[in-house]
């Protein structure tokens, strides 16, 4: 695994320099391209940046097929659920068709969505890397997608989606360290003052939370502001 660090001013500019990234990624590489989306406030700020016209025009849709890291079992209409923020921000807003946007099916019960989504990215990539970019947030007891820390979730080494029942008030659904760590890329990104003590341990070895378990097979990057770099 390699690893890079890529820091922006603040973070308007962590959205713009990730999203110009992903334009240059997307075209570079061969169809499909399978990407793994986060919730939280960057990624926001980057679905917003992207749905604008003139970086839409230049994002190649026709290739690109859109997953999520995680989901809270709600409605995809409810303010809390990552498709339907992403949704709303920016795939309402873009040529992309709907065979090409793979949500967690919150409607099943967690248990059957969570096999069912495991079932789609077998599918999806039999073998080898199942997603060419993967986009991960960083909170500040160092969970990323649902792996939060204390959890059994962090233990699974077969399922590459698994349900995660207790840990916060609703029940969610995670992508696994398995299918994480097939990813050609993982982009951390990592925003605003309240990041910057779990970043620097992260940076310095410091920290065994669920974050800094993760090895890709291929690249990790860390996409931070000066805010959290401090």
């Amino acid at each position: 695994m390699s690893e890079d660090f890529d820091i922006s001013a603040d973070a308007e500019a962590l959205a713009h320099r990730v999203v110009e990234w992903l334009i240059g990624v997307v075209a570079a590489h061969p169809a499909p391209v399978r990407v793994a989306l986060s919730g939280g406030s960057t990624p926001r700020r980057m679905f917003t940046r992207l749905a604008a016209p003139e970086c839409a025009r230049r994002m190649d849709w026709a290739k690109l097929h859109v997953f999520w890291g995680d989901e809270r079992c709600v409605p995809y209409d409810s303010t809390d659920s990552n498709y339907g923020e992403a949704k709303r921000l920016l795939l309402d807003h873009v040529p992309i068709i709907p065979a090409q946007i793979h949500p967690f099916d919150v409607t099943l019960p967690p248990v059957e969505a969570a096999r069912a989504y495991d079932e789609l990215l077998r599918r999806s990539a039999p073998d080898g890397p199942i997603f060419a970019v993967t986009f991960l947030g960083l909170g500040e007891d160092g969970h990323t997608a649902s792996l939060l820390p204390g959890q059994p979730v962090l233990e699974e080494r077969e399922a590459l989606a698994a349900m995660v029942a207790e840990g916060r008030p609703e029940v969610r659904l995670t992508l696994t360290y398995p299918a994480l760590a097939r990813s050609e890329i993982v982009a951390f990104l990592v925003s605003g003052e309240a990041k910057r003590p779990i970043f620097r341990d992260l940076r310095a070895g410091l920290a065994d939370v669920p974050a800094a378990r993760l090895r890709p097979e291929g690249r990790r990057i860390w996409f931070a502001d000066q805010s959290a770099l401090g």
